[in-house]
């Protein structure tokens, strides 16, 4: 226990992180389900979600993954772009396994397949884009923990979190807030130390922009290029001509140096 607050509580710093990233946002339809975990209703129909709750599941879902001995048990599935970097950032520090693209039917029920696993929990980031593996781990009773908006379907979910799971900065923020207290549960990274790692390692980006980004800086260096090579030319000739300079003093020889006639 720290001064002030308990340890599993989120820091202000936490909470700024999880409004600017528009976490709290829902959708303007509601299910049933997740009437528990909304706050309130702006004018516009958004549903409001309520943060307490979204860290509380949070913590609850790490304390569980924690608590698989081999991690490699864990299977994060993102059908959805904006989640399919995070899996794999989420996967390469916690090392869990991933599905970062469509869900192949069959892979948890159909030994004959090549991409047949057993997992012995799932980590959903929509489950209404993610049914597919929903389904299939009911058939198998492998529990489920998902991302949930206020219009997800709840079926088959074991544990769900209540967050905005279409925000492209969203989802990488919860990916990254997961699995920075996983591994403080793991003791490898300590509470009292910022975690290293960035959030934006996390964030999707579009192949499109990345693209533009290469083409404009490679046409920002191709004039310091060329600048280089024109110089580089001109020192070639400045020393050639220097080379084969003599006056009637002295000549140079390439291989005494300097000679009186």
């Amino acid at each position: 226990m720290s001064k002030g607050r308990p340890i599993l509580d989120p820091t202000e710093d936490d909470i700024r992180k999880l409004l600017a990233c528009k976490v709290h946002l829902g959708t303007k339809n509601l299910v049933k389900q997740m009437e528990r975990y909304v706050y309130a209703r702006r004018k516009d129909g958004i549903h409001v979600l309520d943060l307490h709750m979204t860290w509380q599941k949070l913590v609850l879902a790490a304390r569980v993954l924690v608590a698989i001995e081999n991690p490699a048990d864990v299977c994060a599935i993102s059908a959805r772009p904006y989640g399919q970097r995070a899996i794999l950032k989420f996967s390469q520090y916690t090392g869990a396994q991933y599905v970062a693209s469509r869900f192949t039917p069959g892979a948890l029920t159909n030994q004959i397949q090549d991409t047949f696993m057993q997992p012995r929990i799932l980590l959903i980031t929509d489950p209404r884009t993610d049914h597919q593996a929903i389904t299939e781990s009911a058939y198998g009773n492998v529990p489920v923990i998902a991302f949930c908006d206020t219009d997800s379907p709840l079926v088959y979910v074991d544990l769900a979190i209540p967050c905005n799971n279409r925000g492209q900065k969203a989802i990488g923020m919860l990916y990254w807030m997961l699995t920075r207290e996983i591994l403080r549960m793991r003791g490898t990274c300590p509470r009292a130390v910022p975690w290293e790692i960035k959030v934006d390692l996390f964030f999707y980006r579009d192949p499109e922009e990345v693209l533009k980004k290469e083409e404009e800086v490679q046409q920002i260096a191709a004039p310091v290029a060329d600048l280089y090579t024109g110089a580089q030319a001109q020192v070639q000739v400045d020393t050639g001509a220097a080379a084969n300079w003599g006056d009637e003093t002295g000549t140079w020889e390439a291989g005494g140096g300097w000679g009186a006639e």
